[in-house]
């Protein structure tokens, strides 16, 4: 097993953190994943990246599918009903 550091939480607005020490080498902004084990601890890793999803192998397979065209991704500007808006999050 590898050293053994110590760590703080604290509150960060409306959640917890943990700061870790820089001995560690993480990089500021890196995504690190948290697993709970049955004995109610902790395991803490680098997150890995998530590969994009390779769909070439059923392109055209699905009925009704297909590529957009270059019109079809562009996006209307239009004004927007701030009040409106406000009003549905309350």
């Amino acid at each position: 097993m590898g050293r053994e550091y110590r760590a703080k939480v604290f509150r960060s607005g409306d959640a917890l953190a943990l700061m870790l020490p820089e001995a560690l080498g993480l990089k500021e902004g890196a995504e690190m994943r948290v697993r709970e084990d049955a004995q109610g601890g902790f395991t803490v890793e680098p997150a890995t990246k998530e590969g994009k999803i390779d769909l070439t192998g059923i392109a055209g397979s699905i009925p009704g599918l297909k590529p957009l065209t270059r019109e079809d991704r562009e996006i209307e500007e239009r004004e927007l009903d701030w009040a409106l808006k406000r009003m549905r999050r309350d």
